[in-house]
């Protein structure tokens, strides 16, 4: 059953690992590492390091190209907010890794498999993974460029929250975020958040904290800005 999810992980990013191994390394939390008997497989922590530089310099290059009148720090800021743990962590979700990863006993009961800092490390260790078993930039260079640069809006996701305030004071209205619901044991409770200019829903957000709910929500918001649609 494990090979058969990874076979249907591996048809999803789009590349078939020669060592599997790597693929399984890059799915196993340090806790799942440090409770094995006989030490079989190794954390993601390492892939996940050499995963965050080609990360890095993949967007780079493609922000250098693709905004060629903007200033490094533009370019910077763009970059974070592009990269980010939210960011990766909705990726992690949409290729279904939460499903996939190995987690030790007390990180299972507190809820990792939905933590963003740990979906965040997953993806990149998977991109480190995918680099090493190729030795080629390429392969992952394809992955990034689908799976992660390719929604453009997500340049806005970093200062979303100041972006909609300043929309707001453009109609000479407040922003309000409220808590719409909770889910989940509370040790690991899931809020979801709306955020309201006057009584009009702009857009909903979850998030392992209030404050993640509520720049989820206040992306939503932006994007329905730019659509036209707010």
């Amino acid at each position: 059953m494990r090979n058969t999810s990874l076979e249907v992980l591996q048809g999803r990013i789009g590349y078939h690992f020669k060592d599997l191994y790597l693929l399984e390394c890059a799915l196993t939390h340090t806790s799942f590492a440090n409770e094995q008997k006989i030490h079989r497989y190794k954390d993601y922590e390492r892939l996940e390091f050499l995963g965050d530089a080609v990360l890095e310099m993949v967007s780079s290059a493609f922000l250098y190209n693709e905004y060629p009148d903007k200033r490094e720090g533009e370019l910077t800021k763009i970059r974070a907010s592009l990269v980010c743990e939210p960011s990766l962590a909705d990726c992690a979700r949409h290729l279904g890794l939460p499903a996939l990863l190995r987690l030790g006993k007390g990180e299972e009961a507190s809820g990792g498999r939905e933590k963003e800092s740990i979906l965040c490390d997953v993806v990149e260790a998977v991109i480190g993974a995918m680099y090493l078993d190729c030795g080629k930039i390429e392969p992952p260079r394809q992955f990034i460029m689908k799976y992660i640069l390719s929604d453009r809006d997500r340049a806005f996701f970093y200062d979303s929250k100041s972006m909609l305030q300043e929309w707001a004071q453009g109609f000479g209205g407040t922003l309000r975020y409220e808590i719409l619901g909770e889910s989940g044991p509370e040790h690991c409770k899931t809020y979801k958040t709306g955020v309201f200019l006057g009584n009009k829903l702009l857009g909903t957000g979850e998030g392992r904290s209030k404050k993640a709910a509520e720049q989820q929500a206040a992306y939503a918001g932006i994007k329905k800005v730019r659509s036209g649609k707010a």
